[in-house]
């Protein structure tokens, strides 16, 4: 993956404790789920990241976590079922990740691709469930309109988040940038136990024997 594209390729409030969020609007929780389960998961420190990553989700998920780390030290266990999204809202994500006391443990439930790979990257512990899915997929930048400038220095900022995405996909995996270049660039699947092989992911959750009855 050469990261000196020609731009025309992409065709361009303070935190509160966890008590006080209404049930109803609980923020990372994701969109379709009853206001009661968004209040457990809230309590219990679980927070969200489930379709799309949006600047919008990006900005609900961001306020949960800063709530949380407010409210104590505990981990907070994000929960990651999104194929992807928008870089500059992974890196929103990921700059609050970063600045957090309260360590993050993340955990892939079904899949975890593209701009969220750069997500998970960040947290403190990465695992996943046995039948999870990864695809490391080159992020896209959004549509720019404008002026031919405008666009070629559009295409110029997502190329340096590109390569910020790149860096601490290399760091946490041990691979080589070009290694993780060359994998964005194919759209490489993995699963569980390959992303832990990988480097991707520290441990793949496995099933609880059952005792004696």
């Amino acid at each position: 993956m050469n990261l000196r594209h020609d731009p025309s390729r992409w065709g361009f409030p303070p935190p509160n404790q966890p008590s006080e969020w209404p049930p109803s609007h609980l923020p990372g929780a994701g969109p379709g789920l009853p206001g009661w389960l968004e209040e457990r998961l809230f309590d219990q420190r679980i927070v969200m990241l489930r379709g799309q990553l949006t600047g919008e989700t990006a900005t609900g998920i961001a306020a949960a976590l800063l709530t949380l780390d407010s409210a104590g030290p505990d981990p907070v266990h994000l929960h990651v079922a999104s194929p992807g999204g928008d870089l500059s809202a992974a890196l929103s994500v990921i700059d609050v990740i970063d600045a957090l006391t309260a360590p993050v443990h993340a955990v892939v439930t079904s899949e975890a691709g593209g701009a969220v790979l750069a997500v998970l990257a960040a947290a403190d512990k990465r695992a996943a469930y046995r039948h999870a899915r990864f695809k490391l997929a080159e992020p896209r930048a959004g549509g720019v309109t404008g002026t031919a400038d405008e666009v070629a220095a559009a295409a110029g900022q997502h190329l340096r988040e590109l390569e910020e995405a790149v860096l601490r996909l290399a760091e946490v995996t041990g691979k080589p940038r070009s290694r993780i270049e060359d994998d964005l660039s194919s759209g490489r699947s993995l699963s569980a136990a390959e992303a832990l092989e990988y480097g991707l992911i520290d441990e793949v959750v496995t099933p609880k024997k059952n005792g004696p009855r």
